[in-house]
């Protein structure tokens, strides 16, 4: 009795503080209340009944934020930062090396019930779905969708479409990286059509007359090769005389025998146009000076000549040093006992005249004279050729001499100027000759007489040019005038030099003067206007030649200059300035210059050519090319190609 009343009581020390002993389940298991984190006091058999009826605890939804970190300072929240690129594990096909049963069980049911669908209840299925992706699970899908939307149009469409596409690209470097896509892209911008429009469209010379330095190729009577297809004057025989009021010259002779160093024909427009381009982007940005030969002798340079073979100049001091194409000194031509004022070359011949009143007649290739022709009475001023056995000149004495230089006779004097003849053009059977008594006369070289005078200046001629439809005339009276030949009217009076116009070169509709007030014009002759006007140099421009691209200045004031015909843009300065400019002349791949530094006379010599590792592509046989444009169409593997004609635009820009 005491002890259940003691029990009952609530009196005595309990087992457990936290339990009561008489709940029970129904089943005779005490019911035990337990207070969060009071497991010590249980026995080993209430543990073992609590587990068994316990349920599964839940995963929270909210991270468990413990009460020690309501006590730390908060961190600053880190700066947003931008998404990172897609790795190459996103362009991956999905793995199902992990998938379940249950999952692929799903995919088996899904895919005959989505093709049953149509086309609208099947973007409904997709957009149901993506609408439950997250933006990574839509990253996913675009890395994944987009490359199968890719599809390369070459491969759809006829070879002609594709070609008639690319007539419309314009841009080399796009049609190179474009040539390394795949092969099929590689064989379509291997047809030759393409590149022979890329020609067109870059004014480059057309494919027939790319043979540098060719035989004795020239049409003196086809001027509208200028229209269609412009050429340098070597190729049309159309070389200019460029004076000055200091009386140098120089020009490129239109006058080629075959060459030894002649370049093998470019095989297809392809190649003509790598190696065009080549060359344009050494004017633009390169070329290598092969030779920088001082003169022996000092002297005021007064003429200087380019020939395939050749590079001549006269000085002042009578003598004419020959070089070969590089630049090496190969002999000088002693004979003249004055200052040497004018020489032209045809092929191995040379005629030259000067203070002492002689016409001499040259070999080049043997340092000999072979004649001498007198008859001039005072300094002869300016030579021309007319064919390999005729020379014309002009002589302070008023005259022009008409000279058979194979007989070493004059043909015919012509009489008619009353002041020193000084400059003269040729084409044709007619020769223009420019005066100091301001007058222009046109004449007959096979009849030896006058056709006609052109009057109009008032002060001396010191320039002309003469294309066969049209006679250019520089003056001392700061005009240029252009003359109908066949008439004798005065067509324009261009006005804008401020003092002598001594530097003329006409060139299909397109004239470009030079004066003593340092600037340089290019002038319309549709629209008699000017299109440019280029303050080049701070004196004198003592030299000027363009081709169809560029133009070529040289100055008193040392430096020689570079412009883009068609923006007249300064492009460069080419090699560094000097005390004077006394001759520039260039072709293609090479320009000469004369100058003076540190009172000597020196000559630098610049090469645009491409290596050699570009040219062997130049000279591969047409064969190749050919066969290669018409397999490639056949090859069904499109890895990407990388050859140099691919990359050669990257390599030179």
């Amino acid at each position: 009795m005491e002890g259940g009343d003691y029990r009952r009581s609530g009196f005595g020390p309990r087992r457990t503080s936290d339990s009561d002993s008489g709940d029970t389940d129904g089943s005779g298991v005490p019911i035990i209340h337990i207070r969060p984190g009071r497991l010590s006091g249980l026995t080993r058999r209430q543990e073992a009944i609590i587990h068994s009826h316990s349920r599964p605890l839940q995963t929270p939804t909210r991270p468990i934020v413990s009460p020690l970190q309501n006590l730390l300072p908060s961190a600053p929240a880190s700066p947003p930062t931008p998404a990172p690129s897609p790795t190459p594990q996103l362009h991956r096909l999905p793995t199902w090396s992990t998938a379940g049963e249950n999952e692929d069980a799903f995919l088996r049911d899904a895919r005959p019930h989505f093709s049953r669908l149509d086309s609208q209840e099947r973007q409904r299925f997709l957009a149901e779905i993506l609408n439950l992706c997250d933006s990574q699970q839509l990253s996913f899908v675009l890395n994944y969708v987009s490359p199968r939307l890719k599809k390369d149009p070459f491969k759809s469409l006829p070879n002609e479409l594709c070609l008639r596409v690319i007539s419309f690209i314009d841009d080399p470097k796009t049609l190179a990286r474009a040539s390394q896509v795949s092969k099929h892209w590689h064989g379509l911008l291997s047809d030759d059509l393409t590149w022979k429009k890329l020609c067109e469209k870059h004014s480059y010379r057309r494919l027939s007359g790319t043979a540098a330095y060719g035989s004795a190729h020239h049409s003196h009577h086809d001027p509208s090769l200028f229209a269609t297809n412009p050429i340098s004057p070597k190729e049309t025989g159309f070389s200019h005389l460029v004076s000055s009021s200091s009386g140098f010259t120089s020009e490129i002779s239109p006058h080629y025998t075959r060459s030894k160093r002649r370049r093998p024909k470019a095989t297809s427009y392809k190649s003509h146009f790598k190696q065009r381009y080549m060359v344009e982007t050494a004017w633009r940005t390169g070329g290598n000076a092969i030779a920088r030969h001082i003169t022996p002798d000092q002297g005021v340079v007064t003429s200087l000549h380019l020939t395939p073979d050749y590079i001549v100049i006269a000085l002042d001091n009578a003598k004419i040093h020959v070089f070969d194409a590089d630049g090496k000194i190969l002999r000088t031509l002693t004979g003249h006992v004055m200052g040497v004022w004018a020489m032209v070359p045809w092929g191995n011949t040379l005629v030259s005249g000067g203070c002492d009143r002689d016409v001499r007649v040259w070999d080049m290739e043997k340092g000999d004279c072979k004649a001498v022709l007198r008859g001039h009475t005072s300094t002869v001023r300016c030579l021309k050729m007319s064919d390999h056995k005729t020379a014309i000149s002009g002589s302070r004495d008023t005259t022009l001499r008409i000279w058979d230089i194979e007989k070493g006779v004059c043909l015919n004097v012509l009489v008619g100027h009353q002041a020193s003849v000084r400059c003269l053009e040729i084409h044709g059977d007619l020769v223009v000759s420019g005066s100091y008594d301001t007058t222009a006369k046109v004449w007959s070289i096979s009849e030896g007489t006058c056709l006609r005078t052109l009057s109009g200046h008032f002060s001396q001629i010191y320039a002309i040019a003469f294309d066969g439809t049209r006679i250019a005339t520089g003056s001392l009276d700061t005009s240029v005038r252009i003359w109908d030949p066949q008439t004798g009217n005065c067509l324009a009076v261009l006005q804008g030099h401020t003092s002598l116009v001594g530097q003329l070169q006409m060139r299909g509709n397109t004239l470009v003067t030079g004066g003593s007030d340092g600037s340089v014009r290019v002038w319309s002759l549709e629209k008699y206007a000017c299109v440019h006007r280029l303050a080049a140099h701070d004196n004198s421009v003592t030299s000027l030649q363009f081709d169809e691209t560029r133009i070529v200045s040289g100055g008193s004031d040392g430096r020689v200059k570079v412009w883009d015909l068609r923006t007249g843009q300064l492009v460069r300065e080419l090699s560094s300035p000097a005390e004077a400019v006394w001759r520039v002349a260039f072709e293609d791949e090479k320009a000469v210059i004369l100058a003076s530094r540190a009172s000597r006379t020196i000559m630098e010599v610049f090469s645009f050519s491409p290596p050699p590792e570009a040219l062997s592509e130049y000279y591969r046989a047409s064969s190749a090319t050919s066969e290669e444009s018409s397999g490639v169409f056949e090859h069904e593997n499109d890895d990407a190609t990388m050859d140099d004609d691919g990359a050669f635009c990257e390599m030179q820009s």
